[in-house]
């Protein structure tokens, strides 16, 4: 059984913002070709164009039809999910050997591979799924926070933070330190009202959310001049005949 560390220096982590995830899966996809040569590399792909693809993704989202009020139609929500680097992290007191382990400078949850058997115990414990056993290899593979880049001197510091967050066009997703309250990630998560992933299993995850907010409904007379007006009423038949046809 490995012992979790009662505090730690950082408490680095994510803030997804599911407000503007487009769901595209450019963090899922820039995610699987940084790490496939990176700390946990290879990550196994097996018939990624045939019928029932399998393989390793760190990154997954999933999107769900949503209502936040009655008062409101329903909504599409893209709800990205890794590990969230939890600081009751069972998936590291259940492992029998040791290879699942927090690291105390950070925080960060990461798996030895040289220590892991593959029971996949940790899988069965961890709630969120973020787990990935990797068949090719007979052990279990996670989400990094992209260690060999938030560290990596090499490149500019504006960079170092993981791939899924330098890649995302709606910048839906940031990173930081939640020990630190002037963070970034610890700002947006007071000023959103950020919230924990299942919080009522006591898991303490470290990655938050920042919810959908409310539709703006109250839409104002429009102050644009008449001939920018949309036109509904067509009165010549050949344009409306053009309009019924391009509208199918």
């Amino acid at each position: 059984m490995t012992i979790l560390p009662t505090n730690t220096s950082k408490k680095l982590g994510l803030v997804i913002d599911l407000d503007i995830c487009v769901g595209c899966h450019a963090c899922a996809v820039n995610c699987k070709e940084w790490n496939t040569g990176g700390h946990a590399g290879p990550l196994t792909d097996k018939e990624p164009y045939g019928i029932k693809p399998t393989g390793v993704w760190f990154n997954r989202i999933h999107t769900f039809e949503v209502t936040l009020n009655e008062m409101e139609p329903g909504r599409t929500v893209h709800f990205p999910k890794s590990c969230l680097h939890c600081a009751d992290a069972t998936c590291v007191t259940v492992c029998p050997t040791g290879a699942s382990f927090k690291r105390e400078e950070d925080g960060i949850v990461l798996v030895n591979e040289n220590k892991c058997i593959g029971c996949k115990l940790c899988s069965w414990a961890c709630p969120y799924g973020a787990r990935e056993y990797d068949s090719d290899e007979g052990v279990m593979k996670k989400c990094t926070l992209c260690i060999d880049r938030i560290y990596n001197k090499n490149i500019e510091e504006i960079d170092r933070v993981p791939v899924c967050v330098s890649t995302c066009p709606a910048s839906a997703r940031h990173f930081g330190d939640f020990n630190d309250p002037n963070s970034n990630v610890s700002k947006i998560t007071r000023n959103r009202e950020g919230f924990d992933l299942m919080e009522e299993i006591g898991y303490k995850p470290t990655n938050k959310y920042l919810p959908p907010r409310p539709r703006q409904n109250n839409a104002k007379e429009s102050n644009l001049p008449p001939e920018m007006h949309l036109q509904t009423d067509i009165q010549n038949p050949i344009l409306r005949w053009f309009d019924r046809a391009l509208s199918r």
